[in-house]
């Protein structure tokens, strides 16, 4: 992402090549470098955040198997040799800040659709509100990292070991907010 940013030029030729249009003509069809990077994020979190929409909604009323599942395709979609290690999402948000400013809100929405999605799937739970908002932004920070580290080299089993004690914390939260729900009843 940086690169692309840092590099315009290097990577208008390079798109400019694999699709066989010019410079005008690439800029005619999708705008300035500023809105086809808004369209890319779009597309990527089109094809991405259905995937993650579906694991979270698959299992209604046992939130934990939502999370595994979202980790399962999170896990898949790092594993996958035919995708760019890391995340387009993660990556841009560590550069938002060089961001023209509708790109950088674009990125915080996605983020925050992200964190509604595990929310969502965690509503079933008997725990608060707050508990569940912050279940959902812990989730949500997890799966962030998890792109920044398989980025970085961090291997698949790690990477998985993550992901099940993240798995294990929001049980034991929500095991914790139904102990203290029952107690105060």
């Amino acid at each position: 992402m940086s690169s692309i940013i840092a590099r315009p030029f290097a990577c208008e030729n390079a798109l400019g090549s694999a699709t066989g249009l010019g410079r005008g003509s690439f800029y005619g069809a999708f705008g300035n470098k500023d809105a086809l990077f808004g369209q890319c994020l779009d597309r990527y979190a089109s094809i991405y955040g259905a995937q993650y929409e579906q694991a979270l909604a698959a299992h209604p009323g046992d939130p934990v198997r939502a999370v595994e599942a979202f980790f399962d395709v999170v896990l898949g979609r790092i594993a996958d040799p035919s995708v760019p290690s890391g995340c387009l999402i993660a990556q841009s948000a560590t550069q938002s800040q060089t961001l023209k400013e509708e790109n950088s809100l674009q990125v915080r929405g996605l983020l925050d659709v992200q964190r509604q999605r595990v929310r969502a799937a965690l509503a079933d739970s008997s725990a608060d509100a707050r508990t569940l908002d912050e279940l959902a932004t812990f989730v949500v920070a997890v799966n962030q990292s998890l792109a920044v580290l398989s980025r970085a080299g961090t291997s698949d089993a790690e990477l998985r070991s993550v992901a099940r004690l993240t798995c294990t914390t929001v049980a034991d939260t929500l095991a914790r907010a139904a102990s203290k729900d029952v107690t105060q009843k």
